[in-house]
């Protein structure tokens, strides 16, 4: 038994040395190519993995930006038929625009020439009044002022010191002035009286408001009663010292200060009609 144990030890060993050395080694170069060969394979798998995950992100970044293209190109679209909406629609509103301004300018100018012709006719009043009145008086000044005729006539020409009787000298430079006021039946005449700033008082008169507005309503009574003007043209108002013309320092300054003035003008309430007429149309 002890011998067969022995021979059971030795036999692998013995099988071994029959493998020849140069097998042995062809075998270990094949093992070592395969090995080489493997190592290789696995790189290259490897890579191939690498590449493949780079080539799926980029499949995704583009996929992403077809979507972009897509919507991108979709609201350019829409924009483009919104826009040519907007642009049929501005291009009409642009000639509504410019058909109201047409319609605009010819107000203005019509609107223009009616003051021009306005402008006209106060000329001629102007020249008219100074032909009747004339221009040698020196108590009488005739000009026009923010497009109104102004007549001022100095108190010594009408009244009395401290009276409101018109004396018979004035009568005839009113009977000039009612001449041209009745030949412009479409015309008012306002009539303001003033003072200078030297307190008054009598026991008919209170102040100089009183003393101002009974000489302009008496200049009216006579263009009415004496002269034959239309009652509905004329306007009296007192202005007593508070519109002068120069200051109440000396004399002779406050005698200019005590005067009377006619204002012949346009109906106000037609002129301002017009006026208010013509700026509703243009805000139309």
């Amino acid at each position: 038994m002890k011998k067969i144990l022995i021979l059971a030890a030795i036999l692998p060993f013995a099988l071994s040395s029959c493998v020849s050395k140069k097998k042995f080694s062809m075998l270990e170069a094949k093992e070592k190519a395969t090995q080489d060969l493997l190592n290789s394979a696995t790189v290259k798998l490897n890579m191939c993995l690498s590449e493949k995950e780079k080539l799926n992100a980029d499949y995704s970044n583009l996929a992403s930006q077809l979507e972009y293209l897509k919507k991108t190109n979709s609201d350019l679209l829409s924009f483009s038929k919104e826009m040519t909406v907007l642009s049929a629609k501005g291009a009409e509103n642009l000639e509504k625009s410019l058909e109201s301004l047409k319609e605009k300018d010819l107000k203005i100018t019509r609107l223009q020439d009616a003051l021009t012709k306005k402008d006209s006719v106060t000329l001629a009043l102007v020249t008219s009044l100074k032909r009747e009145v004339g221009m040698d008086d020196p108590d009488i000044n005739i000009n026009v002022e923010k497009g109104v005729v102004m007549i001022s006539i100095a108190d010594n020409l009408l009244f009395k010191s401290g009276s409101y009787e018109v004396n018979t000298k004035a009568k005839n430079v009113l009977a000039k002035v009612a001449k041209v006021i009745n030949s412009k039946p479409d015309f008012e005449c306002m009539v303001e009286g003033h003072t200078d700033n030297v307190p008054f008082k009598s026991e008919v008169l209170l102040d100089n408001w009183d003393l101002s507005v009974k000489r302009s309503t008496a200049i009216v009574r006579v263009l009415q009663n004496d002269l034959g003007v239309n009652p509905k043209q004329l306007i009296p108002a007192g202005r007593s010292s508070y519109v002068p013309l120069v200051d109440n320092s000396t004399p002779a300054n406050k005698a200019k200060n005590r005067r009377t003035r006619i204002i012949i003008m346009p109906k106000i309430d037609q002129f301002y009609d017009m006026l208010e007429k013509e700026m509703k149309n243009l805000g139309k």
